[in-house]
């Protein structure tokens, strides 16, 4: 089926429409120093910058050729993006998915067996509809899948 794409969680599978890779999140402990180094090193652009509150993050959106990082500082310690840093570093944070519609493809996730972090989408960076999927119904990787509203 044309516009299908195969996704396996442990051993499952489920058909939904994936429209491609839509950002890389990095965590970092400072956004301003990560801006610069993005951009002196690779030429990123500036697309989006925003406090995120529910999310407890700074983001920034970059552009870099066709594609996207998403930087993220976290607002404290006691956050997600905190707790990543504090346990892992500052590095790979998630990869986002962009799918047509968050909420059926979470019905789906959820059909297929994968662990949801998110039961219902949030408001992202752009006006997106954002959810995460748990890391562990998929190899590892914290995976978010995202849409236009």
């Amino acid at each position: 089926m044309p516009g299908l794409t195969r996704v396996y969680l442990d051993s499952i599978a489920a058909e939904m429409e994936v429209r491609g890779i839509h950002h890389l999140g990095i965590a970092v402990d400072d956004l301003d120093a990560a801006l610069d180094t993005y951009v002196r090193l690779f030429g990123a652009e500036l697309e989006h910058r925003a406090t995120v509150q529910d999310q407890g993050v700074r983001a920034a959106s970059l552009r870099i050729g066709e594609g996207r990082l998403e930087l993220l500082e976290p607002l404290g310690d006691d956050t997600p993006v905190g707790r990543f840093l504090a346990k892992r570093g500052p590095g790979m944070h998630h990869v986002a998915y962009e799918v047509s519609d968050v909420r059926a493809t979470l019905a789906e996730l959820a059909d297929a067996g994968a662990d949801l972090i998110d039961e219902r989408p949030h408001p992202g960076l752009f006006g997106l509809e954002v959810a995460f999927v748990h890391p562990d119904s998929v190899h590892g990787v914290l995976s978010e899948v995202v849409s236009h509203a």
